[in-house]
């Protein structure tokens, strides 16, 4: 058994953090639950420990007392816009919201970014005038559409 992560982000939930908990593994390559602790025999657990890629999270059934902000979000970096629209797809379903820029907000509530590594290249390009248009046709956007960067990057 290997040892707990020194430092852990916890997302609050309202009773649905198991379901969340699992929804997000199973959406993330390379994921997995690593513990569910209950207080008692009935009920969703209290506590689901899981990671998203190695980063380590904590879901807790905390209560209605707290709501997500965008003010945290998930960030996932993905290598391509096939996988770019299958996070997208999958975490605005039933519930989720678009937002700008990448961003958005899933049927639990908390916030996602969903960054194409490929476009992040055009956006910190050395070319600042170049990377200026892709970040302006960014502004323009809801999810990432490389294509559609590269074409501003170009000047086309």
């Amino acid at each position: 058994m290997s040892s707990p992560a020194r430092v852990r982000t916890c997302l609050w939930f309202d009773g649905d953090g198991h379901e969340a908990a699992r929804f997000y593994v199973g959406l993330i390559p390379g994921s997995s639950i690593e513990s569910e602790r209950r207080t008692g025999p009935d009920g969703p657990p209290l506590l689901v420990d899981f990671h998203l890629a190695g980063a380590p999270y904590t879901a807790l059934n905390g209560g209605p007392e707290f709501r997500h902000s965008p003010a945290a979000s998930i960030a996932v970096l993905t290598p391509d816009q096939a996988e770019t629209d299958r996070l997208w797809d999958a975490l605005v379903a039933n519930g989720g919201e678009e937002s700008r820029c990448g961003w958005l907000v899933d049927r639990y509530g908390v916030s996602w970014q969903i960054l194409p590594e490929p476009a992040l290249r055009l956006l910190h390009h050395e070319d600042a005038e170049a990377a200026g248009r892709a970040f302006e046709a960014m502004l323009t956007m809801k999810k990432l559409d490389i294509a559609a960067l590269e074409t501003a990057f170009s000047g086309d």
